[in-house]
């Protein structure tokens, strides 16, 4: 049976925050959970961007300023979150950027790995006790198939601050995604209550693009009626990742169709790297000295 819209029960009741919710895979999930009864939180970079993005949804809608290239921000972000939401559900890390020219956020990061994993991880993890008591509650990161693409956690070059590759760079970042949702399900199983769940739209027709090199940009855009899906079609992985009670922590969804490129939700599996556990925790512990975060769930937790 295929997974649709009609799938995702009724959300009466439950918070979710929506990271990059102003427009396109963002904007999808927002709105979807919205009409579905949940109180949604557009945490954006752009506040007037946001608050049109929520005129456009019906129902229960707020919006909070949020750049995940500046800690500082994200900081700020989680304390009025913390302040107007004593409890959260969901947290949905959707944000991102992709094939950015070589350049770095405010702390210092190369963008792709600051955006994409550093500044999700740091929120997570400021937001995290807001989840731990609520049950089902569940934090879904987004993904993508390129952390298949010249992936790996560069330990060596993290910032890549010797040599630039966009492609390897947005790689990296991708990847570093399936890693802390993994390690973080593994701190979070003896709680039993919130779960990680991490999902990937294939390739989705939206603006995320428009960093890519020409090589890889006119193709996509000559071709994009047959080799992508909408965005509406792209935000139903995590979606199903955010509602559906079979749902297990750990767990990975993107499109069943060839190549994963488009098509229905379903369970899929991840790059051999990315279940490599040493490599999970040792990034763990970067993420944690680069952004002086630390969760309250441990590795001993974990193991209990």
């Amino acid at each position: 049976m295929k997974w649709t819209e009609q799938q995702i029960p009724r959300q009466d009741g439950r918070v979710a925050v929506v990271t990059g919710a102003n427009t396109g895979l963002g904007f999808e999930t927002a709105r979807r959970l919205a009409e579905r009864g949940a109180s949604v939180v557009l945490a954006v970079r752009d506040t007037a961007k946001g608050k049109v993005a929520a005129a456009r949804i019906n129902g229960d809608v707020s919006v909070r300023e949020l750049d995940l290239t500046s800690l500082d921000s994200v900081r700020a972000a989680a304390a009025g979150l913390r302040a107007s939401h004593p409890r959260i559900d969901l947290l949905v890390n959707n944000a991102g950027v992709m094939y950015t020219p070589k350049q770095t956020t405010r702390d210092g990061f190369e963008m792709q790995f600051g955006t994409n994993h550093l500044g999700h991880f740091a929120l997570t993890g400021l937001l995290l006790d807001l989840l731990l008591p609520v049950p089902d509650s569940r934090v879904v990161t987004v993904s993508s198939t390129g952390h298949r693409i010249r992936a790996a956690i560069h330990f060596d070059d993290l910032q890549w601050e010797r040599s630039y590759g966009r492609v390897s760079a947005y790689g990296q970042s991708k990847l570093a995604n399936l890693m802390f949702t993994y390690e973080l399900q593994r701190r979070l199983a003896a709680h039993g209550t919130t779960v990680a769940v991490v999902a990937h739209p294939g390739i989705s027709n939206t603006e995320l693009v428009r960093n890519a090199p020409a090589a890889v940009r006119r193709p996509v855009t000559w071709l994009a009626p047959v080799i992508t899906q909408s965005a509406t079609a792209g935000a139903l992985p995590t979606l199903r990742a955010a509602t559906d009670p079979s749902v297990l922590g750990g767990q990975y969804y993107g499109p069943d169709g060839l190549g994963e490129v488009r098509g229905y939700p379903k369970l899929v599996t991840s790059s051999p790297e990315s279940y490599d556990l040493t490599v999970q925790q040792r990034l763990w512990a970067v993420s944690e000295d680069l952004t002086g975060v630390r969760f309250p769930v441990g590795r001993a937790a974990a193991a209990a």
